[in-house]
């Protein structure tokens, strides 16, 4: 867990917020007018709810916070459980279902209504599981490099995700041990973990990008949530909840919706994520980036920023 008061060089400028409602300190920035800060405004613009994957936390969304922020829009920005600034309890479960269960908690606390969801990654099947389970507090979705499972199931024609280089990777690497040696090291190896999954702009690394990402992992135990997610989908422990959640799903079909994808994806076929997106929302628009890979936010944010906030000024004016 990084100290609350770190801004990296100045690069995560944002005040640090903590809510417990869900039975752990957990991480979030509240940024824009709306709630505590300035209640006055709320409702100027709809709350944003950004979400992050693995293994990174709110600091992906950097680039974001300020210009939505600015546009009127209340961006709230938790870390999950187990990453970023946010408490590593090493006596809770680290599965979707207690990740969903922890977001259901902040939103309820932070009584956020006709939210905008924005999804990465493990923040796609997050942020999904919860949608679907409470659709009416949500107004729109937009997914980034993630699938949530429900748009492409039975699809045969389409990619694996457990035959991509990451979850290869994660295979391979279970009988021996080397999965969880590499993943409890991650205050050391974070950047070559990241490039496994899809991490194409080596050209913007430098010392402050991995300090802030190898930061939330000082210990082997600190590393607990980083070592279950992908665990989660290869061990298959992901599937009940998933099942459980289709009711809902109707209800999200009717939502607008946005899909931007990285194509150089090394964690999730861009061939699978698209038909996910595709087969719920088939007539809202999917915007390629050829150069992006699995962290679109770090590699393409002078793209997706601009599509993001035209989206979210089109649903404005409707």
């Amino acid at each position: 867990m990084i100290a609350a008061d770190e801004t990296f060089d100045g690069t995560w400028p944002f005040a640090p917020r903590f809510c417990e409602a869900a039975g752990f300190r957990q991480h979030y920035v509240d940024e824009g007018p709306g709630g505590d800060r300035d209640p006055g405004e709320n409702g100027q613009g709809r709350p944003v709810l950004l979400l992050h994957g693995q293994p990174t936390w709110g600091y992906i969304w950097r680039r974001f916070i300020p210009s939505l922020a600015a546009s009127g829009h209340r961006v709230v920005v938790p870390d999950h459980m187990g990453f970023g600034k946010s408490a590593t309890p090493p006596d809770r479960e680290y599965t979707l279902r207690t990740h969903v269960a922890n977001l259901a908690a902040l939103i309820e606390a932070l009584d956020l209504r006709d939210i905008t969801l924005v999804m990465q990654d493990w923040g796609g099947p997050i942020g999904v599981g919860y949608a679907a389970r409470h659709p009416e507090r949500i107004h729109s979705l937009v997914l980034m490099n993630t699938v949530v499972g429900y748009g492409a199931a039975g699809r045969r024609d389409l990619p694996n995700p457990l035959e991509t280089p990451w979850f290869r990777w994660i295979r391979e690497g279970l009988p021996t041990g080397r999965t969880e040696a590499v993943l409890s090291q991650l205050g050391s190896t974070i950047l070559s973990v990241m490039q496994i999954v899809g991490l194409e702009r080596l050209d913007r690394v430098d010392p402050t990008f991995i300090r802030a990402y190898a930061a939330p992992f000082p210990t082997p135990a600190d590393c607990k949530g980083a070592i279950e997610f992908p665990l989660d989908l290869a061990l298959g422990r992901i599937r009940e909840f998933v099942r459980e959640g289709a009711a809902g799903v109707p209800a999200l079909r009717a939502k607008p919706a946005l899909m931007i994808e990285g194509m150089r994806d090394r964690a999730i076929p861009p061939a699978l994520a698209l038909a996910d997106f595709d087969g719920l929302w088939p007539k809202a628009p999917a915007v390629h980036v050829p150069s992006a890979g699995h962290y679109i936010q770090e590699d393409a944010p002078e793209v997706v920023v601009p599509v993001l906030q035209t989206f979210l000024e089109m649903l404005a004016a409707r």
